[in-house]
Order: structure tokens, then C-alpha cells, then sequence
């Protein structure tokens, strides 16, 4: 083979494997950020990752995840696991709650943000607006606030006597707490009920809490959204029965553990439709473009066994209304 050959036979391979490579897919990196344990949100990933494999994204072909949880070890842990998404250079960031989307916030401004089960993003500052959120954060709000209204409504129904309520929140001075606690106050003041505060900032303090709800004479008890209290939902609900409270909760989850009702977004709803706001970003429409979704299915679930176990009645118009009930 003469010179000339030989170099167009290499022009020919380069070219051929340039080719190649820019018929490739380019492979996303999406990174994922919670601010608790991975085994309080598994399932709804799965959720996530399917829906994604329904949209054409492939882990391993087109695109790849990057998880971090930081395991109830506080804010300024979730903001360096923020800052670690960052600096991975992924593509996009999906969050789930206030105190996440706000870490994702501070650790980027140009990164698109996907926020799930976020409160209320205009008070916590996140979005200018619902429709024109502005900057490079979008997604779903669960409108927590105004659902904490609703389930003292349904408690108050389900026990018609009832004067004193419980309420189990964190610190207090959450950004995803605050509005929460205030929608419960006005719909208490609307219903004539009395609230109990109960502070539990981990574990070790969801007993102390429940003394004093029994100290303070609670006929019931409310507990706020929470992803931490959501991974210590066994313990929860274990505490509100061996207290015979009739309690209601943020979300489904308590219910199967033993919990006695809630009424809630569905968050498998929610991550499956957060993986839709992904795909469309990923495609090249900006986060400002796409407005915040409101909730759009809620689920009133009932489990009759633990209100048998706490000597509970559930009137029938309140048990006609449940959308599940656990028998």
C-alpha cells in the first residue's frame, strides 16, 4: 500500500468514527436530592425512572442518575450534597421538598431545578409565580398548606366531640413547615378547636411528645408533611395507638403502616408527573417556560383495623367518602 493509500484509508477511519460518535446520544446526568434516608422515597423513584424508560430515557443508553440523600443529617449537610451535584456538572437537579429545592437553589442558578412536594415555592422564595416561575426552578407543589385545613376538617368530623388537637411538626421554623402550621391555626379558629403544639426534631423526641399530648389531655392528633417524619412513620403511628389517638396524616404511607387515615396529593402521581417536566427539559425547554403544577388527584385512605384497635367509630358519611380503606 503506497502513501497515498494509506492516507486516505485513515482520512476514511477518522471520518467513519467521527461519524459514529456524533451519532451517539448524548447520555444526561440527572442528579437527585433529598434531604432523608433513600428508603422513605425507593418506591416513588421507581416511579420516577419508569416513567423516564416510557419517555425514551434509558439508563446506561441516554441518560445516568446521581443520587444523594443526606439522612436526616441537617440542611447544611443537604446543601454540600447540592454543592456535590454541581460540581458532578449533571444536567439537571430533581428535588424533593422545601429544604431540598432551597439547597438546589443556593448551589446553582443556571442548573435546571425540578422540584416535587414543595409546600408552598412562592413563600419559600423559589418561584416568582406558579405560572411564570421565573429563574431556572419549575415543578409540582403539593399545596400543603391548604391540605392541612382539609385533614383537620375530616378529623373533626370523624370525631364529632372533638375540642384539643395535637399537632406534630419539626423545628418550627421550616420554610416548608410554616405554612402548614398557619392554615392549621385558621382552620382550627374556624371549627372552634383548641391546638396543642408538639416539637419533635428526630426520633428520640417523638415519645416526650406524645406523653405530652396525653399530659395536655389531645383528643386527636394532626402530624405536618415531613419527609423525616415520613421515614419514622412505623414509629409514628406504633406511638398515636398505644396513645389511642385518632390521628390523621400527610400521606398514604402511614395508613399501610398502621396510621388511621390521611388525605393527600398522591405522591406516586406527583414523581410521575415530575419525570414529564424532565423529559421536556431535557429537550431544550427552559424551567421558566413551564409553569408550577398544582395537585390534581388527592386520596382520602381509611384503615378500619386501627380504628377498631383505638375503639373508634368511623361515622358512615365520613367512611363513604374514603377513596381506600384497609380492612
Amino acid at each position: 500500500m503506497n502513501k497515498k493509500s494509506l492516507w486516505l484509508l485513515t482520512v476514511l477511519v477518522l471520518a467513519s468514527m467521527h461519524l459514529a460518535e456524533a451519532q451517539q446520544p448524548k447520555a444526561y446526568r440527572i442528579g437527585y436530592l433529598e434531604g432523608t434516608l433513600p428508603s422513605g422515597s425507593a418506591h416513588l423513584l421507581e416511579v420516577f425512572r419508569q416513567r423516564m424508560r416510557d419517555l425514551g430515557w434509558i439508563e446506561g443508553k441516554n441518560v445516568a442518575f446521581e443520587y444523594r440523600f443526606a439522612e436526616d443529617k441537617g440542611d447544611k449537610h443537604l446543601k454540600q450534597l447540592a454543592a456535590e451535584l454541581v460540581q458532578f456538572k449533571v444536567d439537571i437537579i430533581v428535588t424533593r421538598a422545601t429544604s431540598g429545592a432551597l439547597a438546589a437553589k443556593q448551589a446553582t442558578n443556571t442548573i435546571p431545578i425540578v422540584m416535587v412536594g414543595v409546600s408552598d415555592p412562592i413563600a419559600a422564595g423559589l418561584v416568582t409565580s406558579l405560572a411564570r416561575p421565573g429563574g431556572n426552578i419549575t415543578g409540582l407543589t403539593q399545596l400543603a398548606p391548604e391540605l392541612g385545613g382539609k385533614r383537620l376538617e375530616l378529623l373533626k368530623e370523624t370525631v364529632p366531640s372533638l375540642a384539643r388537637v395535637a399537632t406534630l411538626g419539626g423545628s418550627g421554623t421550616s420554610a416548608g413547615g410554616r405554612p402548614q402550621r398557619k392554615e392549621i391555626e385558621i382552620a382550627a379558629r374556624a371549627l372552634g378547636l383548641q391546638l396543642q403544639p408538639l416539637k419533635a426534631r428526630g426520633p428520640e423526641e417523638f415519645e416526650p411528645a406524645f406523653q405530652a399530648a396525653s399530659a395536655g389531655r389531645a383528643d386527636a392528633l394532626i402530624v405536618e408533611a415531613s419527609p423525616r417524619f415520613f421515614v419514622q412513620r412505623r414509629r409514628i403511628v406504633e406511638l398515636a395507638a398505644k396513645n389511642r389517638l385518632p390521628a390523621i396524616y400527610p400521606e398514604s404511607g402511614y395508613v399501610e403502616a398502621g396510621g388511621l387515615m390521611s388525605y393527600a396529593t398522591s405522591n406516586v402521581e406527583m414523581y410521575r408527573r415530575a419525570a414529564r417536566y424532565v423529559d421536556k427539559i431535557l429537550k431544550g425547554t427552559k424551567p421558566a417556560d413551564l409553569p408550577v403544577e398544582q395537585p390534581t388527584k388527592f386520596e382520602f385512605v381509611i384503615n378500619l383495623k386501627t380504628a377498631k384497635q383505638i375503639g373508634l367509630t368511623i361515622p358512615p358519611n365520613v367512611l363513604a367518602r374514603a377513596d381506600r380503606v384497609i380492612k
